[in-house]
This record gives structure tokens, C-alpha cells and sequence, in this order.
């Protein structure tokens, strides 16, 4: 048989730590407290276990924790969404715990427990090679378009993409077509929304009104102008 390797990942508070993996559809499989602290959750053959974090050590609110492939990563958020917004009464994608979003075509995300845990969830056959800096293919525009798309589905920071975006946006604009443009648009308008800015949604889509795009331009890049509504109803307590 194959060796199997389990992480043990840190808590504070394993009751607490293994009642959110409950929420999640995990099976607590070990729960004790003496003589030492220990806890395990199980779910699709998979184990996560629990210790509690080194004494004195200088330990950051949120850390690396491990990753976990799966056959349906979409499948799974969804799962994960449902549960989580059944629990808390909205999907807790700020502080802790909280779940990454996922857009269509994208192949993994984040959970962060409440112990600060990081647990990352990869589509098992997601490309084995990802271009961090935008690919090497592209130019202009496009590439900044890519570029935004490793730091906000990749790398979890919105922020980042947003300010990547909006200097590209502004140095390549003249001359990118037409639809790379509204798709610069339509990203940042979403990132507006993952970033809390109250009015920046509305002044981006003000912008893509103003393009006048066709019919077909539109159809072309439905999920991208459908972005920020997606967002702005996967965050409402609905």
C-alpha cells in the first residue's frame, strides 16, 4: 500500500476547531483532551489533525496549513458555501473562519478555520504549470488581464489585482481591443466588490455602459460582466 501522510494542523480550541469541520461535513474521528489535546475530522478518505500549537511559540494569526486535492472543486465550494451560510447566516469571507470565492474556470480555493489554518482545496488535475507574473505569451493588456487572474484566483489577494488592474488599465488602454478592455472593467468592478469598496462597482459598470458593447461582444464575455452580481449575491446574507 502507499504511504499516507496526515498533517497535524494547530488549534487553540479544539472544540471549537472540530465543530467548524462538522459544519463543513467532516466526520470527527478523535476528540480528546488528556492527557494531552488531540482531535481529528475525516471526510472522502481524507484526515486533518489537530494539536495544539507550541508552547511560546510566535505563532501568526494565520499560517500555511496544507492542501487538499479533490475531484470536484466546485462541487465542494458549493457544498462548503451551503453549509457555511446555513451556519453562520452569510458566507464568512472576511476574518476568521472564512472561504475564499470561486469563479468559474477556477481550480482551487481557501478555507481558513478559526484556529487560522490554512486549507487549500486544488482540482486534482489543475495544470501543473501556472505562469505567477502573467504569461509570457501575452502582451499589453492581456497580460495584466492574466497577471490580475493569478493574484486574485492563485494567490488570494484582491487587492494586489485591483492595483495591478488599474495601472495596466491606464497605461495600455488606447491601444488593447475592444473586449480586453471591458473585461478590465468587468474584473474591477468585481475586485471592487471583494474589497469593500462601496461605490467602486457601480463607477466601473458606468464605464462598460459607455463602451455601448454589441450583443455579441456582450455574449462573448458574459461570465466576466456577470462577475461583480455573482460576488455581491454569493456575499448576501439571502
Amino acid at each position: 500500500m502507499a504511504d499516507t501522510a496526515v498533517p497535524q494542523l494547530w488549534t487553540g480550541d479544539l472544540t471549537g476547531t472540530l465543530d467548524f469541520y462538522r459544519t463543513l461535513g467532516y466526520t470527527v474521528t478523535h476528540e480528546q483532551t488528556r492527557p494531552y489535546v488531540y482531535g481529528a475530522v475525516e471526510d472522502h478518505g481524507c484526515a486533518l489533525h489537530f494539536v495544539p500549537a507550541p508552547k511560546d511559540a510566535d505563532t501568526p494569526a494565520e499560517r500555511a496549513g496544507c492542501i487538499v486535492l479533490v475531484d470536484d472543486v466546485a462541487g465542494r465550494h458549493q457544498a462548503f458555501t451551503a453549509a457555511l451560510r446555513s451556519r453562520y447566516g452569510k458566507v464568512p469571507a472576511k476574518g476568521l473562519p472564512r472561504i475564499t470565492r470561486f469563479r468559474p474556470g477556477q481550480s482551487r480555493f481557501t478555507v481558513i478555520d478559526p484556529a487560522g489554518n490554512q486549507v487549500i482545496y486544488i482540482q486534482r488535475d489543475e495544470p501543473p504549470e501556472v505562469e505567477y507574473g502573467g504569461s509570457k505569451e501575452l502582451d499589453g493588456l492581456a497580460r495584466v488581464l492574466d497577471n490580475a487572474r493569478i493574484l486574485r484566483d492563485f494567490k488570494n489577494d484582491d487587492k494586489a489585482a485591483f492595483r495591478v488592474l488599474e495601472v495596466g488599465l491606464g497605461r495600455f488602454r488606447a491601444e488593447a481591443p475592444r473586449l480586453d478592455v471591458a473585461r478590465a472593467l468587468a474584473a474591477l468592478a468585481e475586485l471592487a466588490v471583494a474589497t469593500g469598496d462601496p461605490d467602486g462597482p457601480g463607477r466601473f459598470r458606468t464605464r462598460l455602459r459607455a463602451m455601448g458593447l454589441s450583443a455579441d461582444e456582450r455574449a462573448s464575455i458574459a461570465d466576466e460582466l456577470r462577475a461583480s452580481d455573482d460576488l455581491s449575491a454569493w456575499l448576501s446574507e439571502a
